[in-house]
């Protein structure tokens, strides 16, 4: 695609002996821009989130106002849990956190944004070109991240507005393969609209403004402004879920005039407990003979799309198959599966390292959520909590997830089922307990539990071979509602 005579220029680095002029799609597939172009939808941030994180102590006052950092890509060589070598991974920084928590991290640190905010994120590419793709949002092209078809970045500042609570994710989408793979991604939840802003005195929602002085009240950070966690569902033919809040039957969360028109709780069921569960696999044989992110990037020729070079840049000894990947190594949100192939371990995410994710208590520390305090991975709740579970599937393969318990799916890939507009087309769903569920790359799925007796047991994750689905290795997260 090209246009003549656009009203909005951006200026670009012509390819040496290019032929086409600056409009031409293929110059910036090498040479991106260096820096944001001026853009006259820029319109001003409202999200409340980094301004709320400094308040809790976790972060510093951002720079420009309510506007998310994040830098790529930094390394960070990881033991494997049986000492054998070194992973090199590839992950995201966020310069703006305190206590240690600016260093790289794996996964990167979760975005939470309130639904109908203005989100801008401050990225910078080191080295480029890199992109950041909200995987779900649906922004912009310009904002969408994906690699050839947006914005590749030196340094750019993504603008874009949530418009459904649920679970979504953002990573790198330049040699895709290799980055995602690499460890090149965090999560990103999108939260009712009246969240973070319902923790300031002062603050409003409607308008989306905060005071110049933040003061927070007695709202957890997360919290809606009844005091409760909640996210997005339609479970009114699961009653045994308590708080649910339903909404108007044709528009969902919000009238035809928008954001913030009706109840910012309508169609969301509160939880008490929040289980986040990224599963990923790596195959240390790529970090051993890739470990340079422009492995296998392509070389431009005299003239773009005629002559490039796309079989350049192989990694050790002629490395050239990101397509042919072997597992070896696993993990759930960071945390080890201590297993070699065909075996089954549980994880310990509160263990000491290189064995146990080394956190403490067990639970996500607040600077990497958000501002949020108490997320989990391995579940302790008690008898009549409701329990949330996010599961991303960012591993290369297929996993496939067992629970030992009844768990009602109210959401698939950020969209809540069963919540108007698209109530027409699909429904919330018991999975009945010992019930397998499988997902793929990129895919997510939200579940509630709610346990009438106490369980001590585990949900069993099986990393699938996509060639055949044979099992790779079994996790085991432990599950105990007392």
């Amino acid at each position: 695609m090209a246009f003549q005579n656009t009203p909005n220029h951006i200026d670009r680095q012509p390819v040496v002996g290019a032929l086409f002029d600056e409009s031409n799609e293929f110059v910036k597939m090498f040479d991106p821009p260096t820096a944001s172009p001026v853009l006259p939808e820029r319109m001003t941030p409202t999200n409340p989130v980094p301004e709320v994180m400094a308040a809790v102590g976790v972060g510093r006052l951002p720079a420009p106002a309510n506007t998310v950092h994040r830098q790529l890509l930094a390394r960070l060589p990881k033991p494997t849990w049986d000492g054998v070598k070194n992973i090199q991974f590839f992950v995201f920084t966020d310069p703006d956190l305190l206590g240690g928590f600016s260093a790289p991290q794996y996964p990167a640190a979760t975005i939470r944004v309130p639904r109908g905010v203005i989100f801008h994120g401050q990225t910078t590419g080191n080295p480029p070109p890199h992109t950041i793709h909200w995987h779900g949002i649906e922004p912009t092209p310009l904002n969408d991240g994906v690699g050839h078809c947006s914005m590749e970045i030196g340094s750019y500042l993504y603008q874009w507005q949530p418009n459904f609570i649920g679970t979504y994710f953002y990573h790198c989408h330049r040699n895709t393969v290799q980055h995602f793979e690499f460890g090149l991604f965090g999560l990103l939840i999108i939260e009712p609209p009246d969240t973070y802003f319902a923790s300031v005195v002062g603050a409003n929602f409607q308008n989306q403004t905060l005071p110049a002085t933040i003061t927070l009240n007695n709202i957890p950070v997360g919290a809606c402004s009844d005091g409760l966690r909640r996210t997005a569902a339609n479970t009114t033919a699961f009653p045994q879920f308590p708080g649910f809040i339903s909404g108007d039957p044709i528009f969902g969360v919000t009238g035809p005039g928008g954001v913030g028109v009706g109840d910012p709780r309508a169609f969301t069921v509160p939880y008490d407990v929040e289980a986040i569960w990224v599963l990923d696999d790596r195959d240390s044989i790529w970090s051993d003979l890739a470990p340079n992110e422009f492995t296998t990037f392509p070389t431009h020729g005299a003239i773009p799309g005629d002559n490039d070079q796309f079989n350049n840049r192989p990694g050790a000894n002629g490395f050239f198959a990101f397509n042919d990947f072997n597992a070896d190594y696993w993990f759930v949100t960071g945390v080890p599966v201590p297993a070699h192939k065909g075996e089954t371990e549980t994880i310990d995410p509160a263990g000491a390292p290189p064995r146990g994710g080394g956190l403490p208590g067990g639970l996500i520390p607040a600077a990497l959520n958000s501002g949020v305090s108490g997320s989990q991975i391995a579940i302790n709740a008690t008898v009549g909590q409701t329990i949330l579970v996010r599961c991303l599937d960012a591993a290369y393969n297929k996993t496939r997830i067992t629970f030992p318990v009844d768990v009602v799916i109210i959401a698939w890939d950020g969209r809540a089922l069963g919540v108007p507009p698209f109530g027409r087309y699909n429904h919330a769903f018991l999975l009945p307990a010992n019930t397998p569920i499988t997902t793929s790359t990129a895919r997510r799925f939200d579940g509630l539990i709610r346990a009438t007796t106490p369980v001590n047991s585990f949900a069993k994750v099986e990393f699938l071979e996509t060639r055949g689905d044979d099992i790779t290795v079994t996790a085991r997260i432990p599950i105990v509602i007392s």
